[in-house]
């Protein structure tokens, strides 16, 4: 009987961990989505006036970054080390927490001394755009000035801090992928946008969007659902805090959904559109063409542009 009566006690401790863990999932999932959804929304409607517009935008964005990390850290089954749970919430961009929380003997590819240098000349690189090169385009082309900064801006963040993150991480012996995987050497939209350009973003979509909904309604509508997502979270980041351009963002994303479909399609694979240098060609287009409206002009020149000024004026 005691063996029986211990035997049942630890059954319902199981069960108690078990209803305690799904409930916390759940309610970091709810806490999550309304960070993605109503967070950006909210913060419109009660940011103060007197603050510049590049600031909301940087806090929406900082808003749905949060809400995507807790919304991925609370699905993530397993126990792990509260150190590795902080440093995936709050020290790593990435959007795959099972890779990131899991062994160590999962990392496969240590950086080597080349790919710090690599990682680094980009985040330079950055720099001299953001910093001095727009200091050397006349004024009167504000347009210019914004996309360089533009350009800037991805390279200090995307491809350098999170690329010297990444090498940082991997060296400790954790599953952090750079994020970006060399996106010049696409060969169709969907190499660009599945395995190259910002595999958090990527991640987060494929899981709680795409992979669902296939599952239920076939691919097409996951892959219309993941880039329709992706298109209102660009607008509310981008297109809120602007006063302008709203809905551009999200028919640049139909655009990639289209273009996808289209590659993919029988006439799309007899014109070559997959691979090769028809697929580079075609990607570029499909992604360089329709680039102004995901950063259309309010964007450019109420958001990027005195946000480059900010920085002028600081340094």
């Amino acid at each position: 009987m005691g063996n029986v009566a211990s035997i049942t006690e630890t059954n319902g401790q199981h069960m108690r961990s078990i209803e305690s863990s799904l409930l916390g999932m759940r309610l970091s999932a709810v806490i999550g989505w309304l960070m993605i959804v109503a967070g950006p929304i909210l913060l419109v409607a009660v940011w103060p006036e007197n603050l510049p517009d590049w600031s909301l935008m940087w806090t929406a964005a900082f808003t749905v970054y949060s809400g995507a990390k807790l919304l991925t850290w609370g699905s993530a089954r397993g126990t792990f080390p509260v150190r590795r749970q902080l440093a995936y919430l709050l020290a790593w961009p990435g959007m795959d927490a099972p890779a990131f929380l899991g062994r160590p003997d999962r990392v496969k590819h240590t950086p080597r001394p080349i790919e710090w240098v690599f990682a680094s000349a980009k985040l330079l690189l950055g720099f001299l755009f953001l910093v001095f090169a727009t200091r050397y385009i006349p004024a009167q082309y504000p347009l210019a000035i914004s996309w360089v900064g533009m350009a800037g801006i991805v390279f200090v963040l995307h491809f350098g801090t999170f690329h010297l993150l990444s090498c940082a991480w991997r060296s400790a012996g954790i599953d952090a992928k750079p994020l970006m995987n060399w996106p010049i050497l696409s060969q169709s939209v969907s190499e660009y946008w599945g395995r190259r350009w910002n595999r958090a973003f990527r991640d987060l979509a494929y899981r709680f969007l795409f992979q669902p909904l296939t599952s239920r309604f076939g691919a097409r509508w996951g892959l219309a659902a993941g880039f329709l997502f992706s298109g209102i979270v660009h607008d509310v980041v981008i297109s809120l805090p602007a006063g302008g351009g709203y809905g551009l963002p999200t028919l640049f994303f139909a655009i990639q959904g289209a273009a996808m479909l289209f590659e993919r399609s029988s006439f799309g694979k007899l014109l070559g559109l997959e691979k090769g240098w028809r697929g580079r060609v075609f990607t570029a287009l499909a992604i360089l063409g329709p680039a102004p409206l995901l950063f259309h002009p309010w964007f450019l020149g109420r958001i990027v542009l005195p946000f480059i000024e900010a920085i002028g004026t600081m340094l």
